[in-house]
Order: C-alpha cells, then sequence, then structure tokens
C-alpha cells in the first residue's frame, strides 16, 4: 500500500472517530459548571457545618395486638354452642357473657354443689349433736372427734364444688337459688369475657361441640394501645435502642402515632436477614388496625455529631455513586464524591469529601446536573 492510501486510510478514520455522537447520559468529565445570572436564580445554596443531630431509622412494621392487653378465650366447660351473645366487633366488659353452651360440665357441677352442700350441713349438725352429747357423756371422745372430721372433709368438699361452680362462671343468682335449696332449671353454661376489650375473634359456631380447656372460643383485646412489629436491618441496629421514641403512619392518611421502642430481637430473622423492633404504639381511636402495613419512623435518643448538608443536595452519577456540587472560587461548580453516613430527617451525615465552610448547591442541584450534561 502507497504512503498516500496509508495517508487516506488514516484520515477516514479519524472523520469516523470524530463523528460517533456521545452518549446522551454522559457528563463532561473533569469540567466545572458555569452558570448565567439567570440560572443562579434556580438554585440555592448551602454552607456546610458541624452540628448536633438524632439518627433516625425509616422501616416498615406490621401492626398486631398488644399481646399484654390480649387475651384468648378457651372453653372452661365441654358442650354444645347454643347461642352466641356478642360478634367481632363488640366491646365488652370484664365478666361479660360472650356465648351460652349445654354443658354436662355445668350441669354436674351444679348438681355436686346442691350435694355437698346438704352432706355439709348434716355432717356438721351431727357433729354439733356429738359434741353436746359429749359433755352429758352420750358419746365417747372418739367419736366425737370423728363427727368433727366428717364435718370439716365435708364443709371442703363443698368449699371446693363452690370454687368449681365459680371457675365455670356460673352466675351468682344460681349458687345463690342453690345454696337456699331453691330448685333451677336448666341452666347453660356461660363462657365470659376474662378481660374488657373488643371482639377482635369469634371462632365458634352454634351447634359446634366444645372441648374443655383445649377449644379456643374467641380473642379478646383492648385496641387502646397496639404493637407494630418493624424489621430493621444490619446496618441501622446502632441506630435503636429499647426507649427510642418512634412515629407509625399509614401512608394513607397524614394522621400519625406515638410510640416507643420496647423490645429488640435478639436473634436474626433467617428469610429476611433482618431483627424485629416491637413498638408499643398509642392507638387513640382505634385508628391502627391489625395486619395494617405502616412506615415506621425511629429516632435516637442519644445525639450524634456530625457535618450535615441537606438531602436535596446529594445527587447520584452513573455508577450510584452520592456527590455534591461545590462552589469554585471562581464561581463555577465542580462535582464532589461523598461519603453518605446516617440520614436525620431532611438532612445527610457527610463522613468523607467535604470540609466544614465549603459552600454547595442545596436545592437546584438537579438543575446544575442537567446543564452540565447538555
Amino acid at each position: 500500500m502507497t504512503k498516500n492510501h496509508l495517508a487516506a486510510a488514516a484520515a477516514s478514520l479519524l472523520i469516523i472517530c470524530g463523528c460517533s455522537p456521545k452518549p446522551a447520559n454522559e457528563a463532561p468529565r473533569g469540567q466545572n459548571v458555569t452558570l448565567t445570572q439567570a440560572q443562579l436564580q434556580k438554585i440555592t445554596f448551602f454552607t456546610a457545618a458541624r452540628g448536633t443531630y438524632r439518627r433516625t431509622v425509616d422501616t416498615t412494621g406490621v401492626v398486631d395486638f398488644d399481646n399484654d392487653q390480649a387475651s384468648p378465650v378457651l372453653a372452661p366447660f365441654s358442650g354444645p354452642v347454643s347461642r352466641l351473645l356478642v360478634q367481632p366487633g363488640d366491646k365488652v366488659k370484664k365478666g361479660e357473657a360472650l356465648a351460652a353452651v349445654v354443658s354436662p360440665d355445668f350441669a354436674t357441677a351444679v348438681s355436686t354443689y346442691r350435694k355437698t352442700l346438704v352432706t355439709a350441713q348434716n355432717a356438721r349438725r351431727l357433729a354439733d349433736l356429738d359434741k353436746d352429747l359429749l359433755v352429758h357423756q352420750g358419746v365417747s371422745a372418739r367419736e366425737e372427734e370423728q363427727a368433727q372430721t366428717d364435718a370439716a372433709g365435708a364443709e371442703a368438699d363443698r368449699d371446693a364444688a363452690l370454687q368449681s361452680l365459680q371457675s365455670l362462671n356460673v352466675a351468682p343468682q344460681v349458687i345463690s337459688d342453690t345454696q337456699q335449696g331453691k330448685p333451677t332449671a336448666r341452666v347453660e353454661g356461660l363462657i365470659r369475657s376474662p378481660i374488657a376489650g373488643t371482639v377482635v375473634e369469634r371462632l365458634i359456631n352454634p351447634g359446634q361441640l366444645l372441648q374443655a380447656s383445649t377449644t379456643n372460643c374467641f380473642t379478646i383485646a383492648d385496641l387502646s394501645r397496639v404493637w407494630v412489629m418493624a424489621h430493621i436491618f444490619d446496618s441501622d441496629l446502632a441506630s435503636v435502642r429499647v426507649g427510642d421514641p418512634a412515629d407509625v403512619s399509614t401512608g394513607l392518611s397524614s394522621q400519625t402515632r406515638s410510640g416507643v421502642v420496647e423490645n429488640i430481637a435478639a436473634e436474626v430473622d433467617p428469610n429476611t436477614r433482618s431483627v424485629a423492633v416491637r413498638v408499643v404504639v398509642n392507638n387513640p381511636g382505634e385508628f391502627l388496625k391489625r395486619q395494617m402495613y405502616v412506615q415506621v419512623h425511629i429516632r435516637d435518643s442519644r445525639p450524634s455529631n456530625g457535618l450535615m448538608v441537606p438531602v436535596s443536595a446529594i445527587l447520584r452519577d452513573e455508577e450510584n455513586l452520592p456527590f455534591v456540587y461545590v462552589v469554585q472560587p471562581d464561581g463555577s461548580f465542580a462535582r464532589r464524591h461523598v461519603n453518605l453516613g446516617n440520614r436525620s430527617d431532611n438532612r445527610y451525615d457527610i463522613t468523607s469529601g467535604l470540609r466544614p465552610g465549603e459552600r454547595i448547591v442545596a436545592d437546584g442541584a438537579i438543575f446544575v446536573q442537567f446543564v452540565q450534561n447538555q
């Protein structure tokens, strides 16, 4: 190939390379940005300075009952359900009847108490009689002692039968009628609420056969306070402690509820690789519902110190690395990569890449990036 041919080929190659378009999103490297006076009106500046802040952690959570204020209601006796007296959502008082059961256990307990009551009365009468006869030498001391023992045993059986009735939540009127020897009609066993609150679950239906101390019938919960089960990751563990304040919101409303971190799990969830954090939240008006997804904003109760800049000043480059625009002595703007620390509301702690006293672009940083990419 002649020298002329080589020169022509090289020239063609230079022309082709020079005409290749630059990617639209590629910013000029090492070139500062200079704005006109009109463009400068679109941005604001911020001077980096050290200050105190409280670290915050933003995460999500799920609402659950406060298990310290919620109670399952187990069937105290066996038998089929005859009537349901409440529905989910009903407010109930402590001791209020929830359902009626035709229970042989209930009937047996009433019958047993009636029998032991009569037996105890007769045994006591005989013991008192023997005591009087002993004074007049009508019975031996041994016979009188045996009568007293029999009376004490019968009274103990009576008291135990009464406690059985009370544990079954037998109505006081039924007990009173039995003590007075009055006949009682067929009495239904009543399942009663152990606490005051709201019926949040009904797990039985009419006709269902219940097993004593086994069948779960209802769940009663005091919904004035709930648990929010949030999850945090390793990088945020140092920022969260028991006692830290927290705000909870649904994202569907401007309403927020205040709470406190009450417990931090001692182990990592193997599925999510996160740590469960329990936040106790006051819930006036029962705004938060079980299984509702919420946003959780936890604030560190301990103050920290750092070089703080607005969140709006932080941009990301093509490799997703954070940077800011720093004002230069000639009035231009230069990109400066920074390392981000903790976030506190609308500010970031800059751990490196920026010095106190340097001015950066706060609002309008995206506009400066747009100009640079032109």
